[in-house]
């Protein structure tokens, strides 16, 4: 998951990137197939926002927001992590939403 938040913070925060981050999250997903599930869930989260700001006016102070908090939502996440641990990010991606 280094690779992805690596290529996100050399992104602009605009729509284009989040959907860019989905497709990337799709490969993430073919080359870790037992992190489908926090994928999904990440992928879910992503698609939330988009699916709100999808053809609307995107206001620079949510776009910059949700970046970050794209951002630190992504550094924190660990595939190498316990079981423990990686339950633990699951369910903080879970409870995630970039609008709030």
């Amino acid at each position: 998951m280094n690779a992805l938040h690596t290529w996100l913070s050399q992104q602009h925060h605009g729509l284009h990137t989040f959907r860019e981050f989905q497709q990337r999250l799709y490969e993430a997903c073919k080359d870790e197939p037992d992190q489908q599930g926090l994928c999904r869930l990440l992928n879910s989260v992503v698609d939330n926002y988009v699916d709100t700001f999808d053809e609307a006016p995107l206001p620079v102070a949510v776009a910059d927001h949700a970046y970050q908090r794209l951002l630190d939502l992504v550094a924190g996440i660990d595939f190498t992590a316990s079981a423990e641990q990686r339950l633990a990010m699951i369910n903080r991606v879970a409870a995630s939403d970039l609008l709030h």
